[in-house]
């Protein structure tokens, strides 16, 4: 029920505080935070971010791909010779020698988002500890002032993705809940803020391997998996059964519009996988083949339940009907403090779509590029905290965030 939700305990805790009389520096704290000039905005207002970025990681190639390609090498030369051989963009704020260059999150995020194969929320993670090693605070609440500004700078560059902000806050819970920094000095303190900083990013950087290694029991030879769209997780998943040495073949959706799915069956060709590749619209046609479903998410929320790529709702929803079950792998880091009661009740987040053939201008186009899908078509999540039910996720997001 509502009460028992994760956001109305936590909400609840709060009204706790705040009954409280106010301190002065919790107030700075909880003020908006001031426009930064490294607070960028997705300059495609219209348009997610979060699957531009899948799309240009995931998509098949298309004609344009020659001009891209020599683009990005040109790109890439002058990177490598402003940040280095391993692409990084150092820190250059505090103590890092006579480079006067102002650090940006969100460049050093931009920086690590260029690999395709770190997720989102993980190269937050990353750009929020290197604010940490850069700063140039000289008191605690300057440096948590200063962290709260790049979370929700990062935050706000692209306000559709629901991992990229759950990371950030994640983050900001995880490394910043201790008293014990209230009883050191400032140089121990910030010394160990960088030391959870990067823990935590190196668990959430090995989150997917957790994953794969405890969905294999689910596995098993001579089983038939439906996937949708391309998931890096869910590819993790699969290319650890296969070096198992288990049978099986597989699925793929083809992922339409931006033909995800394509990429998939590619990757899985490669590892000698059979492969099969379907048009949307063929799931309920080939589902009596299949023995699992198995997907990603963008998010799971608190009822259990995930959003996900277009689709994912109506592959449930014919699974449940067919008594087929339903798994859905994601890292912990993607777990939000959501609540939607239906298919309208999220954020949208817009992809371009492009038919093949003009579309009249009086013709309405549906471009929202997820849906969600109630817990009830789930069986069950496959995550770096263990496999759970979908009833045990509010639980796991108290544990996550107090």
């Amino acid at each position: 029920m509502w009460w028992r939700s994760a956001s109305f305990i936590l909400d609840r805790q709060q009204e706790q505080n705040t009954s409280l009389p106010p301190n002065p520096e919790s107030l700075l704290l909880s003020s908006p935070p001031p426009s930064m000039a490294d607070s960028l905005q997705n300059p495609k207002l219209d348009i997610s971010a979060y699957y531009q970025t899948r799309a240009a990681h995931h998509a098949v190639v298309t004609s344009d791909w020659l001009a891209q390609a020599q683009s990005a090498v040109s790109l890439q030369t002058n990177d490598d010779v402003s940040s280095g051989s391993d692409g990084r963009v150092a820190p250059t704020g505090g103590g890092t020698g006579g480079d006067n260059k102002t650090f940006s999150v969100i460049d050093e995020f931009n920086n690590w988002r260029k690999q395709p194969d770190l997720a989102e929320a993980v190269a937050a993670i990353r750009a929020l500890a290197a604010v940490i090693r850069a700063s140039q605070a000289t008191t605690m609440m300057e440096l948590e002032i200063e962290l709260k500004k790049a979370s929700d700078s990062l935050k706000a560059w692209d306000a559709t993705s629901i991992s990229l902000t759950a990371g950030c806050d994640l983050f900001m819970r995880y490394v910043t809940r201790t008293s014990a920094l209230e009883y050191e000095d400032f140089n121990s303190a910030r010394y160990r803020l960088i030391e959870r900083a990067e823990k935590f990013g190196e668990i959430s950087y090995k989150a997917r391997r957790i994953i794969a290694m405890l969905s294999q029991d689910f596995i098993f030879d001579g089983c038939t998996i439906l996937v949708h769209g391309f998931s890096r997780v869910v590819l993790e998943v699969l290319k650890t059964a296969a070096e198992n040495k288990k049978h099986f073949r597989v699925f793929c959706t083809e992922g339409r519009p931006d033909r995800t799915g394509l990429r998939l069956s590619n990757e899985l060709a490669k590892l000698d996988v059979p492969v099969k590749l379907l048009i949307d619209s063929a799931v309920a046609y080939t589902m009596d083949e299949v023995d699992m479903v198995l997907v990603g998410a963008d998010g799971v929320v608190e009822s259990g339940g995930i959003i996900n790529m277009m689709g994912t709702y109506q592959i449930a929803l014919v699974s449940h009907s067919m008594n087929k079950p339903v798994y859905v792998a994601a890292e912990s880091y993607k777990f939000a403090r959501l609540y939607p009661l239906d298919q309208k009740d999220m954020g949208p987040a817009l992809r371009t779509i492009d038919f093949g053939v003009p579309i009249p201008s009086k013709v309405e186009v549906e471009k929202s590029a997820r849906d969600y899908t109630p817990p009830q078509y789930l069986t069950l999540l496959f995550t770096d905290l263990g496999v759970l039910t979908p009833s045990v996720v509010s639980d796991e997001l108290i544990q996550l965030y107090l």
